[in-house]
């Protein structure tokens, strides 16, 4: 396996820890980071390598999630716990949301792509940044910058990804019944 592979495996692996953390959080509301931890831990004894690198993955996306804005801490009667914050279930319930989206793909492609182009200033670069996040996650293919496209319907998707990252009309959906040269998509996507 490939340098490329593995970071991008480590890459998904990453993601879905995150994506398993915000869930339970959101489930449960907030647990102790401390007490579970360890128990968990416990159980794993057998691989202590594995036990070791999931405790260390766990409380490493926690801080990540932490800077994000997506979690934070704090301490009761001696013990940590980690909350989610009102961005984290917004964000985790438009994950969720891509997640189902891509779910009710339909199996024959109608022939007309959906294109998302955007204007974002650089003032509020890391909104930019955090949207071509989106628009990569979930499965769109970047023609520039600043241009993505997808094969399937996609506009409740951007629809709350704009309203997420308040974006109103610096982001433009586009139906296009023909793309120049989409020899190269119609391969990227799989499509006939």
């Amino acid at each position: 396996m490939g340098e490329i592979e593995r970071e991008a495996k480590r890459r998904r692996r990453l993601g879905a820890l995150q994506q398993a953390i915000l869930g339970t959080m959101f489930i449960v509301g907030a647990f102790a980071v401390q007490r579970i931890a360890p128990e968990v831990l416990r159980s794993l004894k057998r691989d202590r390598k594995f036990a070791r690198q999931f405790g260390y993955s766990v409380r490493s996306k926690l801080t990540q999630l932490q800077k994000e804005g997506l979690v934070s801490f704090e301490e009761r009667k001696g013990i940590r716990y980690a909350r989610i914050t009102p961005a984290g279930r917004n964000a985790l319930i438009i994950r969720g949301n891509l997640l189902a989206q891509k779910k009710r793909e339909p199996r024959r492609w109608d022939g007309r792509w959906r294109v998302v182009i955007f204007d974002i200033p650089e003032r509020r670069r890391a909104i930019r940044d955090e949207l071509r996040r989106m628009m990569r996650s979930f499965g769109f293919y970047r023609l520039q910058d600043s241009a993505w496209v997808y094969p399937y319907d996609s506009e409740d998707v951007i629809a709350l990804a704009k309203a997420e990252l308040k974006l109103g009309s610096s982001v433009l959906y586009m139906i296009v019944e023909h793309i120049e040269n989409d020899r190269q998509l119609k391969e990227e996507f799989l499509l006939r």
